[in-house]
C-alpha cells in the first residue's frame, strides 16, 4: 500500500453574497448566521484530526469559516488560493451575469473564459493546482505521508482542483459540485491522485485518518500499486 498525505478542501461557510444571489469574488463579503452555524458544525466535525498543517485563501470568509471550525489553529495564508478574479463581474447579481455573452462561454467552456479586467478561469485553475500541489509535497516532507492537512478555499477554485484530480478538462469543471461548508478529500500518490470524498457536508470524517502503519514480515514483497489508496482500511468510501 502506497502511503500518501490527504488533503482535505474546505470551502467557506455560506456568505450574505451567496444568499443574495451575487457573484462575491475577491470582495469583502463575510459569513452570514447560516453560514456561522455551517462553519461551527463543520469544526465540530474536524475536531480530533490530527491536522498537520491549515491554509486558507486571503479572503475573510474563508478566514471566518476557519476561526469557528478550528479555533485553535493557526492557518496559514496561501494567495494561490484565493477566489477566481471576477473583475468587473464582482458584486452583480448572477441574474443579471447570466444575460452576458460570456455567460455560455464560463458554463460551457471555461477553458476559454478570461473575465473582463480579471482573471482567466484557467490561471486560477494552474495556480490553484500548483498550490495544492507544493503544500501536498511540503507537509508530506515536514511530517510524513500519513499526515491530513486542511486547506480552505472557494467554489471555483476547489472544483478545478478536484477536475485537475480526476484527470478531467477544464472544460468539465461545471459538473462538480463543492458546497458551502463541504469537505473534499484528495491522496496525491507519484502515480495518480485518488478524490477520496467530495462536496461531504454530513459524513464522520474519522475514517479520512490512515490506520496505523502495519510492520512489515520479514521477506515480505512491497506493492507498486496505488490502488488502496483510495479504498483502503480505514478509508471511507
Amino acid at each position: 500500500m502506497v502511503r500518501v498525505a490527504t488533503l482535505l478542501l474546505l470551502r467557506h461557510g455560506r456568505t450574505t453574497a451567496n444568499a443574495d444571489g451575487g457573484l462575491a469574488g475577491r470582495q469583502p463579503v463575510e459569513l452570514d448566521e447560516t453560514g456561522r452555524a455551517q462553519a461551527t458544525a463543520v469544526g465540530e466535525r474536524l475536531n480530533g484530526l490530527p491536522l498537520a498543517a491549515v491554509v486558507t485563501s486571503p479572503l475573510i470568509r474563508c478566514r471566518q469559516t476557519l476561526e469557528l471550525a478550528l479555533p485553535q489553529a493557526e492557518p496559514v495564508v496561501e494567495e494561490r488560493l484565493i477566489e477566481c478574479g471576477y473583475g468587473s463581474w464582482e458584486g452583480q447579481p448572477l441574474k443579471k451575469l447570466a444575460k452576458e455573452p460570456l455567460w455560455p462561454v464560463v458554463q460551457q467552456h471555461p477553458s476559454a473564459a478570461a473575465f473582463p479586467d480579471g482573471e482567466s478561469m484557467a490561471a486560477m485553475s494552474a495556480r490553484a493546482i500548483a498550490a495544492v500541489r507544493s503544500w501536498d509535497a511540503r507537509v508530506t516532507a515536514e511530517h510524513g505521508p500519513e499526515a491530513v492537512w486542511l486547506a480552505c478555499s472557494h467554489g471555483d477554485v476547489i472544483k478545478a482542483i478536484v477536475a485537475d484530480a480526476l484527470g478531467v478538462h477544464l472544460d468539465l469543471f461545471q459538473r462538480i459540485v463543492a458546497d458551502p461548508a463541504s469537505v473534499t478529500a484528495i491522496r496525491y500518490t507519484p502515480l495518480r491522485p485518488f478524490l477520496v470524498r467530495l462536496n461531504d457536508t454530513g459524513g464522520d470524517l474519522a475514517g479520512l485518518v490512515p490506520p496505523p502503519r502495519k510492520r512489515r514480515r520479514r521477506g515480505a514483497r512491497t506493492s507498486d500499486s496505488d490502488a488502496a489508496v483510495g479504498g483502503g482500511a480505514g478509508v471511507a468510501p
